[in-house]
């Protein structure tokens, strides 16, 4: 009798799960497993941690919503804490494990991580498979990828997106294995979200990002997402699927099935038109990811052009904390830091005044929106901030937004700014060289 061990990463949902039916259809029995990896809890990613405050939220209320659709199909999801790959090993060797499921992430870390892993249990089958793409590598050529996002877009938008697959959870019914007294830590998720008492602007989970796509549609809002996309506020003037999709809450092809059923009935205009390009943007950014490797995170990045910027430590804490002399761009950043989130609008904003009118390495920028932005995902954000740096695969060469028109345009009565007003006095935003940090 084979056993396997699926490892849910990010892909935190049950339906549109390629890799996870492959999984269950190679097994006897099956153990459902979640590793919270304390590393990415730490601050060593040019001084911040990979996963912040509001990320952990939604993955812990991500995680529930998972276990408790394997609950009523009688398994277990055991959530542990630890180092990934001593928890993963004491699991292969406790429950003679033949097979691993698991994602094929687009992070050049993660990818990385599985390689090692694989090299250490040389007699497990390791299924793998990137869940959370519109298109598979064979569907992309080498060279779409060679140029701008335009280029890509040309080549990729009258591909075939596939129609998203139903669980085989429905039919296939593995043995459940019993992996509660395995002696590892283990992550109480119940407890951990009962005792944070903040009201979060995203409740994670597949059942909510279920419940929130079919809510944008019947409101028709998609007819008029082109037109309201850029505003800095306003919970239905964008999708608000992206914190579902960073962690793989849905796919982009159930995005794509549902937009599609919409225009079938209401017809498309370029703002439908314009939610599928928003899904092309983000395609691009991961299928540069796995294949570009290490330049996604480099200083002269894709272009391998170096900017004419360097780490200024309390320039950088003033942008942080939204402190810096630019009102909009502070009201944005205190926006991330209370919420997690920001518009699309806001980010282009905030990042282009710490390149351009602070001069602060962006590397240390992104870094801090993958802290703490709760709908992270490295290829999106790390590919976003080098096309805001110059050092892009862009031939127009970075993004340099004037803040006083962003604000005339988005803000022009003040009232985004007054929202997020604070006391706090402006800091100095001279050269202090003692507090250069170092690079993870």
């Amino acid at each position: 009798m084979k056993t396997a061990l699926y490892w849910f990463t990010e892909d935190l949902r049950i339906n549109d799960n390629i890799t996870l039916n492959a999984t269950l259809y190679a097994c006897d029995k099956i153990l459902f497993v979640y590793v919270l990896d304390e590393s990415l809890l730490k601050p060593i990613n040019y001084n911040h941690a990979q996963i912040g405050a509001s990320k952990l939220r939604f993955i812990k209320q991500s995680l529930l919503d998972v276990s408790e659709q394997l609950q009523q199909l009688g398994y277990e999801l055991l959530v542990l804490r630890g180092d990934t790959q001593a928890v993963l090993k004491k699991l292969v060797s406790t429950f003679n494990v033949d097979v691993i499921g698991c994602q094929y992430s687009s992070g050049l870390q993660e990818r990385q991580s599985l390689s090692r892993l694989k090299a250490q249990l040389p007699q497990v089958r390791f299924i793998c498979q990137n869940n959370n793409l519109l298109f598979g590598s064979k569907q992309v050529e080498s060279n779409a990828l060679n140029g701008s996002f335009s280029k890509f877009r040309k080549k990729m938008a009258h591909t075939m997106v596939y129609e998203p697959v139903d669980s085989a959870l429905s039919d296939t019914l593995p043995m459940p294995v019993n992996g509660s007294k395995i002696g590892l830590e283990q992550w109480n998720l119940n407890e951990a979200i009962s005792r944070e008492g903040q009201t979060p602007a995203f409740k994670g989970g597949e059942s909510q990002a279920c419940f929130l796509i079919e809510k944008y549609f019947k409101s028709h809002a998609a007819l008029r997402y082109k037109e309201t996309r850029n505003e800095l506020d306003g919970y239905d003037n964008s999708t608000k699927f992206s914190p579902y999709l960073a962690s793989g809450n849905i796919s982009p092809r159930q995005i794509v099935a549902r937009l599609k059923r919409f225009e079938q009935t209401y017809g498309a205009n370029d703002s439908t038109y314009w939610i599928f390009f928003e899904l092309l943007w983000r395609e691009f950014f991961h299928h540069k990811a796995l294949a570009k490797g290490s330049k996604l995170f480099e200083f002269s990045g894709e272009a391998g052009k170096r900017p004419l910027t360097t780490y200024y430590p309390q320039r950088f804490s003033s942008w942080c904390n939204g402190e810096t002399r630019y009102p909009l761009v502070n009201a944005l950043m205190r926006e991330l830091n209370t919420t997690g989130f920001m518009s699309n609008r806001g980010r282009q904003i905030v990042a282009s005044c710490l390149v351009n009118e602070l001069q602060v390495d962006w590397r240390y920028g992104a870094a801090y929106f993958q802290q703490q932005l709760i709908d992270h995902d490295v290829a999106s954000n790390w590919g976003n901030w080098q096309y805001i740096a110059g050092v892009g695969d862009d031939p127009k060469g970075g993004r340099h937004f004037n803040i006083d028109k962003q604000t005339a345009m988005y803000d022009p009565e003040g009232e985004f700014i007054r929202k997020w007003s604070t006391s706090n006095p402006m800091v100095n935003i001279e050269v202090d060289m003692v507090d250069w940090p170092q690079e993870s």
